[in-house]
């Protein structure tokens, strides 16, 4: 089941009447020479979802006005899509509406709030992998404020998993051996793990006593993401998987399986 999911009651329970609503799409609103110059999310990483675990994060705002910026009027919105009716699909806001500000010169200041979000509510469904959209709000003290439907972006990605195995073990040298595996990603309408299918997966090998990985070859997933391949055992050492994301999911490497050449 999908929510469509906006934050008109958060908007009421801010009071602030220099904001439109924040969760209803509109166009930019700026009153005097306020700013927003920064806006970081989750410290610039990517925000990485499975099926249950809730994340939490933090959006940084800055802005600039010559008076000075009104601490607790300055927060951030972060959002998917725009729908026709003026709301957002997929909305998430700050667990504490006044955040923790730190003034870094008399015009400028920087706002960070705490968000979290959860799998089961936030995403809506397996579309909204990708990148999202912060909206923020700053109000200056002497009354001049902006709103910014697209102060900022960040990914928000479906978390992915890797496995290895490489048989037999022992093996005597220059045998063939059989590497297996499985990339899977969160699926946020089930909240089960899925197969990654059609995906390109690099074999690497290191060599026992040695810290780099070599890759051997690329191996692409089949329809329920399983990996299959084979390969010389040439010297005692660690086989491994590695993939390198895509723009809905994260780069990630299986643990690696240690092979004793005979």
């Amino acid at each position: 089941m999908h929510h469509r999911t906006t934050v008109a009651g958060f908007a009421g329970a801010l009071a602030l009447s220099a904001l439109a609503m924040p969760g209803t799409a509109q166009a930019d609103e700026v009153s005097g020479d306020i700013r927003i110059t920064k806006v970081v999310v989750n410290g610039g990483k990517d925000i990485v979802l499975g099926t249950t675990d809730v994340k939490t994060f933090t959006i940084a705002v800055t802005a600039t006005d010559d008076s000075g910026i009104e601490v607790g009027n300055t927060f951030p919105i972060m959002w998917h899509t725009p729908l026709p009716n003026g709301d957002y699909w997929g909305v998430v806001g700050p667990e504490d509406i006044a955040g923790k500000c730190v003034r870094q010169s008399f015009a400028t200041t920087t706002c960070t709030y705490t968000l979290k979000m959860n799998p089961r509510i936030h995403p809506q469904d397996n579309t909204t992998a990708g990148t999202w959209t912060v909206r923020a709000h700053a109000l200056a003290n002497d009354g001049d404020y902006i709103t910014e439907d697209s102060a900022g972006k960040a990914k928000v990605l479906r978390n992915s998993r890797l496995t290895v195995n490489a048989a037999p073990e022992p093996v005597k040298k220059n045998q063939t051996i059989t590497v297996t595996g499985a990339l899977t990603r969160a699926n946020w309408e089930t909240y089960k793990y899925a197969g990654y299918t059609k995906q390109p997966v690099k074999l690497q090998f290191k060599k026992k006593g040695t810290s780099t990985y070599t890759t051997l070859k690329t191996v692409t997933t089949d329809g329920k993401g399983n990996l299959r391949t084979t390969t010389k055992a040439t010297a005692d050492g660690y086989f491994r998987y590695s993939f390198a994301g895509t723009s809905t999911t994260p780069a990630v490497s299986s643990a690696s399986d240690y092979v004793d050449v005979k």
